[in-house]
């Protein structure tokens, strides 16, 4: 019997995926990762860990809590602070993937004699011939070498839920002692697996946003951390504008949050195109295109497998966008992406490349 600690969060999606594998026959055990959480927030984890504890004894497994709380602030928050500060917008659901899920927590969880960990992702793993026939709502027990190249990182079957995007740090080594028992079911099908398996909290509905603000938005969150001033709105001939609340909440593409008195003639929709957080201004436009770019240049970049460059590929700057087709080479001792057409991005955010449903790996997308 393997050995599997499945990082249960509380919600349907986990709670699934731990019924699921305990009716495989392995040897499941619930774990309930505690992040960090700022005192002036009102507390949610609490709530989170009962329903985690709900889910285990309605299963019958054994639970116990993981504090990881201390990693989470140093190398998530406090980086995701000082991105905003520095005018770049990360994504700390990556973060979080990389250095506590599949960092701390899969480490934590071999010490302590497991096999693999689970998660509630809507991810698969295995070859690009993907097997459908499976024998169980699309999913069969797989020993690691269940399918031909397990260490492939596919997207998830539910197009709408996909979250192959935040998972694209992840190593081959990763993939090889992961389990995503929900990636070949939809959303609906896990609901109603929830109610069959008599899960409580089988109706929670799905967390927003970024997981240890709750209801803060980020405006108030980043306001206990840099200081957040009014400053000026610039159009393209860097003529005042208008008024925005403090330059690092603002993200390359955005369009409201900040005030335009008619830049270039026209007071309708504008869109920021660059983002200076020492002079404390931001830069706007009512053409879209302007913040568009044809090629970008990526940094910390990570393939999921060994690749050779050049390619040609589909990448996504944002989560659920449109792929849009790309060619990626190295130039001048840097990897750059050329889009077919314009493409809207930010910088700071990942630009995560596939062929087909196959995740590739990514990159941050620079200046």
């Amino acid at each position: 019997m393997n050995s599997v600690f499945v990082g249960l969060s509380g919600g349907v999606d986990s709670a699934v995926s731990a019924a699921i594998l305990k009716e495989q026959g392995y040897g499941v055990t619930g774990v309930f990762i505690k992040i960090w959480q700022p005192e002036f927030i009102e507390c949610t984890w609490r709530e989170d860990r009962l329903d985690a504890m709900r889910v285990a004894a309605a299963l019958g497994i054994p639970f116990c809590e993981l504090d990881l709380s201390e990693e989470y602030k140093l190398e998530v928050a406090d980086k995701m602070v000082a991105n905003y500060a520095r005018g770049i917008t990360p994504n700390p659901d990556i973060a979080c993937n990389r250095a506590i899920k599949f960092g701390h927590f899969l480490k934590w969880a071999r010490s302590e004699g497991a096999d693999c960990i689970a998660t509630g992702h809507y991810a698969r793993i295995g070859s690009a011939k993907h097997d459908e026939s499976r024998e169980y709502f699309g999913f069969r027990k797989p020993e690691y070498s269940g399918f031909v190249n397990p260490n492939m990182l596919l997207r998830g079957k539910d197009a709408n839920k996909d979250q192959s995007y935040f998972l694209y740090q992840l190593t081959e080594d990763d993939l090889a002692h992961t389990l995503f028992p929900i990636g070949d079911l939809m959303k609906q099908e896990v609901r109603s697996l929830a109610k069959k398996f008599g899960l409580s909290n089988a109706e929670k509905p799905d967390s927003q946003g970024i997981c240890f603000l709750g209801d803060v938005s980020v405006q108030e969150f980043l306001g206990r951390f840099i200081p957040l001033e009014h400053g000026k709105v610039l159009d393209m001939a860097e003529r005042e504008v208008g008024e925005h609340n403090g330059a690092a909440l603002y993200t390359v593409g955005q369009r409201h949050g900040f005030t335009v008195r008619g830049a270039e003639g026209d007071a309708g929709q504008h869109y920021v195109i660059a983002v200076d957080t020492r002079a404390n201004t931001i830069t706007v436009s009512n053409d879209r295109l302007y913040a568009a770019r044809t090629e970008i240049k990526l940094e910390n970049v990570h393939w999921i497998n060994a690749r050779s460059l050049p390619l040609e590929a589909e990448a996504q700057a944002r989560y659920r966008e449109a792929p849009a087709r790309v060619h990626v080479e190295e130039r001048s001792g840097a990897t750059r992406v050329v889009f077919s057409e314009p493409h809207l991005v930010a910088p700071g955010q990942s630009l995560v490349l596939y062929k087909g449903e196959r995740c590739l790996g990514g990159g941050t997308i620079l200046r």
